[in-house]
């Protein structure tokens, strides 16, 4: 019994060997798409409804291995549009022969092309108003523990173009990103941004690349002496402390390039003000990033 089942088995499966290689030798049609991908048009010129198409269905006819081939790794047209766009508006009007013609091309040279599905390519096109518009970024960034954002978002292009009736575009003066939130920054992060194209406009590119530059930070600090501001001519005044301590991050990197010179220590005298005076920290250098003084506020007596 076991060995009937098996040779029935064998024969199933020498029986579907030769029905898959007479399917693969015999000549049949079979329907397939092109996908087409579109040049040459300006990026003021706006398509109307329902737009160009970006799919071809064409029936062809060859064997079945080289069919198969079709259906594995589809076939891509390039249509130059730059000979269709005359003026400022018009139609777009690809005729069905050289429709034809140009998928005959692609096809191999034992295929034959029966039909296409549209025949011809047609659509309205107008001159749309274009405006230059500032991309914003929109999102929340989150360095890693122990890690500080240095540079960034940084966003290119910074503007790009939008496309659209007047009305629409003097409501416009800036484009966002799509929200993002970044977590766990550690190193240069690069990204492409999405961007929210607003109802009733085009954009001249859908997307922006997004800088963001992290670095390791650290803490160094400095005795500084303080300054006394608006102080009233011919007064004197006594500090207590005369100097504080200034700690102040910065990235590891430029760890070396921050001195004492860069920090300034001040307080505003004010008449209002009887005994003790707020500490205020400033400073040029470009790498640090925050600033804070112990202790924050001073007890004085002015002579």
């Amino acid at each position: 019994m076991k060995r009937d089942i098996l040779t029935f088995l064998l024969f199933v499966a020498l029986a579907a060997f030769i029905w898959y290689g007479h399917a693969m030798q015999s000549v049949r049609n079979t329907h397939v798409p092109v996908l087409i991908q579109y040049t040459g048009k300006p990026g003021s010129i706006g398509l109307g409804e329902p737009g160009l198409p970006d799919t071809v269905m064409i029936e062809v006819r060859d064997a079945g291995a080289r069919l198969n081939t079709y259906h594995r790794d589809p076939l891509r047209l390039t249509i130059d549009l730059h000979g269709y766009i005359h003026g400022e508006k018009g139609t777009i009007h690809v005729p069905s022969d050289a429709l034809r013609r140009s998928i005959s091309d692609i096809l191999q040279g034992t295929s034959r092309l029966i039909d296409t599905r549209p025949e011809e390519i047609r659509c309205h096109y107008f001159t749309e108003q274009e405006k230059s518009v500032a991309v914003v970024f929109d999102g929340t960034i989150n360095p890693a523990a122990e890690y500080q954002v240095v540079s960034g978002p940084a966003l290119n292009p910074k503007r790009i173009k939008v496309y659209g009736e007047d009305r629409v575009l003097n409501q416009i003066d800036t484009l966002r990103t799509e929200y993002l939130t970044l977590n766990e920054l550690m190193d240069t992060t690069d990204i492409r941004a999405a961007l929210v194209t607003p109802r009733g406009v085009r954009l001249g590119t859908d997307s922006v690349d997004l800088r963001v530059l992290c670095e390791r930070f650290t803490e160094k600090k400095f005795i500084i002496p303080l300054r006394v501001r608006n102080l009233p001519e011919g007064s004197h005044i006594r500090l207590f402390p005369k100097e504080v301590e200034v700690s102040v991050r910065v990235s590891m990197n430029h760890f070396s390039e921050v001195q004492a010179k860069d920090i300034e220590a001040s307080c505003t005298y004010s008449p209002d003000r009887t005994d003790k005076l707020d500490v205020d920290i400033s400073y040029t250098n470009p790498y640090i990033t925050s600033a804070w003084a112990y202790p924050g506020v001073v007890e004085f007596i002015l002579e």
